[in-house]
């Protein structure tokens, strides 16, 4: 079981341009501050990844992401309140190009996740600071459920392992909700953890803006 100690670890591992490997809702994430070019590119290459793909940015409470992106019109922060936490990536208008080194080739679009974390890495929920976050995987290659799961030259590479026991090894639902503060629009660009009929329920309930 995590503690407050390894959350403010996580934090200081951060704070100082490292990488760490930790257990989200769904799989194990690769995470790094999302302002610190060297490690966004180190971790774009552990990855195997090329730079123009987007990731997303992790908060671990809603009301810090809510806070970091006050342009969200209301019915967008409403369909956050209907979603989130959970094991869901919402893709949103990102008009004031925050966190460009998240969004790969498309800057005026970000991806946000807030995780819906079990008790035993809950403590998690107390972290401040803002992530970039991706699977711990290979591009291409199958999620990691447990820690040894994920490949030996990102565990050896990473400065901070987080152990969080086995997770349920389906990566996050993707919705796109670009076009939902205009006209209700939005669509599933990749199914996984959370069915798109959850998502239509909680959807349904966000009134116009």
């Amino acid at each position: 079981m995590l503690t407050a100690e390894n959350a403010a670890t996580f934090e200081r591992c951060m704070a100082v341009g490292g990488i760490a490997v930790f257990p989200a809702d769904t799989v194990y994430g690769l995470a790094c501050d999302p302002s610190a070019d060297g490690a966004v590119e180190e971790l774009y290459r552990l990855k195997r990844r090329s730079l123009d793909k987007p990731s997303a940015v992790m908060f671990f409470d809603l009301e810090l992401a809510l806070a970091a992106l006050p342009e969200l019109g209301p019915r967008t922060r409403a369909a956050f309140e209907a979603l989130l936490p959970g094991g869901v990536s919402l893709l949103v208008p990102n008009p004031a190009r925050r966190f460009p080194l998240a969004c790969g080739a498309d800057p005026e679009t970000l991806g946000v996740r807030v995780p819906r974390l079990p008790r035993a890495t809950a403590a998690l929920h107390a972290v401040c600071w803002p992530v970039l976050q991706s699977s711990a995987n290979h591009a291409g290659e199958p999620e990691a459920r447990r820690l040894a799961d994920v490949p030996q030259e990102l565990r050896v590479a990473a400065d901070l392992l987080l152990d969080g026991g086995t997770l349920p090894g389906t990566a996050s639902t993707v919705i796109d909700l670009r076009s939902f503060e205009d006209d209700g629009d939005w669509s599933i660009v990749r199914q996984g953890a959370v069915p798109a009929a959850q998502v239509e329920a909680a959807l349904g309930t966000v009134g116009s803006p």
